[in-house]
Order: C-alpha cells, then structure tokens, then sequence
C-alpha cells in the first residue's frame, strides 16, 4: 500500500507516473534513423550522376561563330543531350546547340561542337549534360 504522505508530496511536486516518456523518445528515435537513412541515400543518389560533362575548350572563329570541345562521361550505355551556349560580352546568350550523344557511343569521349552566333560571342558557357532520368544539367 502506498504512503499517503508520498501521494501527498506528488501531487504537490507535481511527479507524474512514468509513462509516455520512453514512447515518446522512441518515436523521435525512429524517426531521426529515418531521415537520417533517407539523407544518406540521396546524397548517394545524387553523387553519383549517370553522366557528367566538361568543357575542354572553345575558340571564337568568327563574329558569328564559335566551337568548343567538350568532354562526356558515362556511367552507363544511356542516351545523353549536351547543351552549349555562347554568351556576349553583356552575358546575354547569342548561341545555344544541343549535342546528342548516342548510347551505343564510348562511354568516355570528346565531341567537338559549332555554334552559329547572332553578334559578337566572347565565351561558350557548357549548361551540362542530361540523361531520359536525370533532367538536372551535369
């Protein structure tokens, strides 16, 4: 039986039965392992891209065009488009092609491009490459 001067001294302290404390820890717990799974899994997704691009180099052979050389990685056999741009000097886009790169091609190349201009280009900027599952430029 209990003490009726320990009953007393709770409900003036205000100490309460011990029970939804370790339930509501556990919740938080599964619940932090959770996002933390999940963020690992997308950093993982997200570092590991199927195909990554660069560009090695563009020279401005005329007032209304230009070329470059990019370079194309794959991780695997998969259909990519690479998208280039020439800018101005005021950074506005004068020329913009889009290269197709065939998934029966190597899987590491470089692919020469011409841009025709409208004016004067001073860059080629390379936006990136995507895949049919990657749509952000890489």
């Amino acid at each position: 039986m209990t003490d009726p001067s320990a009953t007393d001294l709770d409900a003036r302290y205000g100490r309460t039965r011990r029970g939804r404390r370790p339930l509501i820890l556990g919740v938080v717990g599964v619940l932090a392992l959770t996002g933390l799974v999940w963020l690992l899994w997308a950093a993982f997704v997200q570092s590991t891209p199927p195909v990554s691009s660069r560009l090695l180099g563009y020279t401005i052979t005329s007032p209304i065009s230009a070329t470059a050389t990019i370079q194309v990685d794959r991780s695997k056999n998969v259909e990519a488009s690479c998208r280039l741009q020439a800018k101005a000097a005021d950074f506005s886009i004068v020329g913009e092609v889009t290269l197709k790169v065939p998934a029966d091609s190597p899987r590491r190349q470089s692919l020469d491009a011409t841009l025709t201009t409208q004016r004067d280009a001073t860059a080629v900027v390379l936006v990136g490459c995507t895949t049919a599952n990657a749509h952000r430029p890489r």
